[in-house]
């Protein structure tokens, strides 16, 4: 079922808000909204790609799977951008899982409608460009984080970017969930969190985690937080870590 144009505005995603209704009305009909709870796979690594979401709430993990089921998070999405920005370059596959973090809303459009849309579109297909250079940004310095920074300040960077895409201070979130995007075992997730707690920057008790002082988070974060938001104000003129 497509949606109105009030419903689209209501349902907020930054990128579509950002086309007059001009722009935006001929999509419409492309559009359905979906609810995405905590754990839905929107798509896997390695298969077809059939629908892309434009996330209008919620925080969705991409994420790197290898062999032996292990994986890593390598970037976030939420209602500053799109899932599957590889489709910019006429992608069939995905090339990241990309699974549901904190529950929310999207605007989901079929593959195929996408492809048409950013043809005929041009004022859509230049905004999903501008999306799609703020997320490579985004990945290519996780890569980095990965690979030079401790746990705790890739903790507090973490904390940041979902804190950056959900609605309030609150959100719901596992220790398992939490071991795997940061790509550590889950001990190492609850010491850290028990050391957040203590310093007064967290509240965090059985998965309900409630931001209490983001400043200091901002302060034991590394600076890959500030590098990627820097990227995102610039192309998409949103503050997105």
């Amino acid at each position: 079922m497509s949606i109105t144009l009030a419903q689209g505005r209501q349902f907020h995603n930054h990128l579509l808000a950002k086309l007059t209704d001009e722009q935006f009305r001929p999509l419409l009909f492309l559009f359905n909204l979906v609810e995405n709870n905590v754990k839905d796979v929107l798509v896997r690594q390695g298969d077809p790609i059939q629908y892309v979401y434009f996330p209008c709430s919620g925080a969705y993990s991409c994420m790197v799977d290898m062999e032996n089921g292990s994986g890593v998070e390598v970037g976030t999405v939420g209602n500053e951008g799109f899932t599957n920005v590889e489709m910019l370059m006429d992608a069939t596959i995905a090339i990241e899982t990309v699974v549901c973090q904190v529950a929310g809303s999207s605007l989901r459009i079929s593959a195929n409608d996408f492809r048409t849309a950013i043809a005929d579109s041009r004022a859509l297909n230049k905004l999903l460009k501008c999306s799609g250079q703020a997320y490579l940004a985004q990945v290519s310095q996780s890569v980095a984080c990965n690979r030079l920074h401790s746990t705790d300040i890739r903790f507090a960077r973490w904390l940041l970017i979902t804190h950056d895409r959900v609605q309030g201070d609150e959100f719901l979130i596992t220790q398992e969930f939490l071991a795997a995007m940061l790509g550590v075992h889950r001990p190492s997730v609850s010491v850290v969190a028990g050391l957040f707690q203590q310093a007064g920057m967290i509240q965090y008790t059985r998965g309900h985690m409630k931001i209490l002082d983001r400043a200091k988070l901002e302060e034991s974060a590394c600076e890959c937080y500030a590098v990627v938001r820097g990227q995102f104000e610039r192309l998409l003129g949103v503050p997105r870590g």
